[in-house]
């Protein structure tokens, strides 16, 4: 019988063989599935965000859906709403596409702040409230939402309390050259003989059904990873750093508005449970905690408008807490 972290290991290694150029997009989706938490990614268009979370939801025994995000989407539209039925002669719950294992929330920053709040229940407590009851979402339930770094148009920020439900934020960027002739041939093989389906077959004839069972176990042995009193102590000081930069960097004084909030020091002991785990080891060494600490800290840190006329982002920031913080 396969284990829970063989099958684990190989759906991360069939997916970095059909996601091409995006090896740190497929790991963080793996965390972000054991962490039992929810990812946003940034990139440009093309750039393989809805395969990556299709071919997953493929390897999963798994429900998925996909919603547009869109200037004119309700908060109905994703959660579902009451309709009348004639027949009985009262309201019955039409479940939205929110119901699923995997949802894929499609450039989320092009929907009001009205209809982004609608995931927020979902996201936090994996329930909808309609007409004044409250309807359960699936044990396993993850939300990937992407949004377009390039077009602002017509776009909508995303509010802070709902930037700090996603567990990553993750950006990604263009493949390399051989990468791309990689991709060429990958897609060539898929259009002509069907290769997906085949490599697809072949995954799970090799490594079995990766069932809703399977993560869970899988969530629970990644968090038995040993964590030593003083990593815990440099990542608890990590996270200080950001509320109080001027004390590692005097330079830093007056750059963040606001910090990271206790939920980022949750999010990164767990991240690197997890990073350590897929790397083989049962214990959290300092670059696991560097292996995720951009993706959990970038989206909560807020920089001042001192520091935003300077040039400073928050990777910027990060970085240089990073040099400044003392490893232990």
């Amino acid at each position: 019988m396969v284990q829970a972290k063989q099958k684990i290991i190989g759906l991360k290694n069939y997916l970095e063989s059909r996601i091409l150029g995006q090896e740190d997009l497929v790991k963080k989706l793996i965390i972000t599935l054991l962490a039992d938490g929810h990812i946003l990614v940034e990139g440009a268009p093309g750039l393989a965000k809805t395969k990556a979370i299709k071919t997953l939801a493929k390897c999963v025994d798994a429900s998925f859906n996909r919603i547009q995000f869109t200037p004119d989407l309700l908060p109905s539209d994703i959660t579902g709403s009451d309709i009348f039925v004639a027949q009985k002669g009262d309201f019955e719950f039409r479940a939205g596409p929110i119901f699923a294992n995997l949802v894929l929330a499609d450039e989320i920053n092009r929907a009001p702040a009205k209809v982004q709040s609608a995931l927020l229940e979902a996201m936090a407590e994996h329930q909808i409230s309609v007409g004044g009851k409250q309807y359960k979402l699936p044990p396993l339930f993850m939300v990937m939402a992407t949004q377009n770094p390039i077009e602002h148009e017509g776009t909508y920020n995303l509010p802070e309390a709902q930037l700090d439900r996603f567990l990553m934020y993750v950006k990604i960027d263009q493949p390399n050259g051989a990468t791309e002739h990689s991709i060429l041939k990958l897609v060539r093989d898929e259009d002509n003989n069907e290769g997906e389906k085949r490599d697809l077959a072949t995954f799970k004839e090799k490594n079995g059904i990766i069932t809703a069972d399977d993560v869970f176990d899988a969530r629970k042995e990644a968090q038995q990873i040993h964590c030593s009193e003083s990593l815990e102590e440099y990542l608890v000081q990590l996270i200080m750093a950001t509320r109080h930069p001027e004390k590692y960097d005097i330079e830093l004084k007056n750059a963040v508005a606001y910090g990271a909030s206790p939920r980022a020091t949750i999010a990164l002991d767990k991240c690197a449970r997890i990073n350590a785990w897929l790397e083989n080891r049962d214990f959290v060494l300092p670059e696991d905690i560097h292996a995720v600490v951009y993706d959990i800290l970038r989206h909560r840190i807020i920089l001042s408008f001192e520091a935003q006329a300077e040039g400073l982002n928050t990777d910027s920031v990060i970085a240089r807490l990073l040099k400044a913080v003392p490893l232990p």
